[in-house]
């Protein structure tokens, strides 16, 4: 049964954290070969399943450090028909190892929470295609096309979905609606170019707006994702309502175009402390943002570099 479902605890106020780059870290940091860049078949192996507990702890260990909540991602960024395809795994199987990745994180917030300190359980679905290469889904297509892991998530103790890495609207609303359907939260998370802008020149303030007014706003709340913070830090203005619907930031560590770090054969963890500094003036001028990660390239470091940062209270 699901903890949090009914009442999402990061709505209610506080600062929470979430993990970094899953990928870039197992593969870079860690050496773990992961074919189509994909996480979710390390579920299926003894070893793997060690590497992500390693991987999920080096965060959970500091969010206790902090007295913070935290947001447990499930490693299914690909866990999609397409990729799982070329991985070769049916829907039948897919079905499985997404209601079994919510399974792992459960029995990691079983040894990790604490009271006032609470981990949600949080499905995600990752775009179709390449999140760094403008997608073109129809929402009802869209909807169809997600509904397999939306309803897989449903039927576990996920307490929310999260749409990770979206570049283009269509997608977007589409998840959201198939997790409306299943009676599941949803978060929606955007990614940008070095413009601030989708990969189809959509400006992020027309994204959002859009995707709330095709679903009647029943995202819980919006993030922006695997782009650094130079690149979409213009296009936020403070007071706008649009901007009021972005609750988090998961930030890559470098500042090169997604289409330099596709070309990039080494792993560029930026700088941490300059990373965490801009997490601290957007924290600053945007006081409702309170969910804190990291994306590509992005580690322990950074995340005690943004808490550091944006959270001096909670590490003092």
């Amino acid at each position: 049964m699901a903890k949090y479902r009914q009442s999402l605890p990061q709505l209610k106020g506080g600062d929470f954290l979430s993990d970094g780059g899953l990928e870039t870290t197992l593969v870079f940091h860690r050496g773990v070969d992961l074919p189509a860049f994909a996480a979710f078949p390390l579920l299926d192996d003894p070893k793997g399943r060690e590497e992500l507990t390693e991987y999920y702890e080096a965060y959970l260990a500091i969010a206790r450090e902090r007295g913070l909540g935290f947001i447990l991602d499930t490693p299914t960024w690909r866990a999609n028909v397409d990729w799982g395809a070329e991985l070769g795994y049916g829907r039948q199987a897919l079905r499985k190892v997404n209601i079994r990745s919510v399974a792992f994180i459960a029995e990691l917030r079983r040894l990790w929470e604490k009271p006032g300190m609470p981990i949600i359980l949080n499905g995600v679905i990752g775009p179709r295609g390449d999140g760094y290469k403008d997608g073109n889904m129809e929402p009802l297509t869209a909807q169809e096309y997600h509904a397999l892991q939306a309803e897989a998530f449903a039927e576990s103790a996920a307490d929310m979905i999260s749409a990770i890495t979206m570049n283009n609207v269509g997608e977007a609303v589409g998840i959201v609606r198939a997790a409306k359907r299943a009676g599941m939260p949803c978060v929606v998370s955007f990614t940008v170019e070095t413009d601030g802008r989708l990969a189809n020149g959509k400006s992020l303030q027309a994204a959002i707006e859009e995707t709330d007014a095709a679903t009647g706003a029943y995202a819980a709340y919006y993030m922006v994702n695997c782009a650094h913070p130079s690149h979409f830090e213009g296009a936020l203005s403070r007071g706008e309502a649009w901007v009021a619907r972005i609750a988090g930031i998961r930030a890559n560590a470098s500042t090169k175009s997604h289409q330099e770090l596709d070309e990039s054969t080494v792993l560029d963890i930026g700088d941490p402390s300059d990373l965490g500094a801009r997490y601290g003036m957007l924290r600053r001028d945007f006081p409702g943002m309170r969910v804190f990660g990291g994306c590509c390239g992005t580690d322990h470091r950074h995340l005690q570099a943004i808490c550091d940062a944006c959270l001096p209270a909670a590490a003092a």
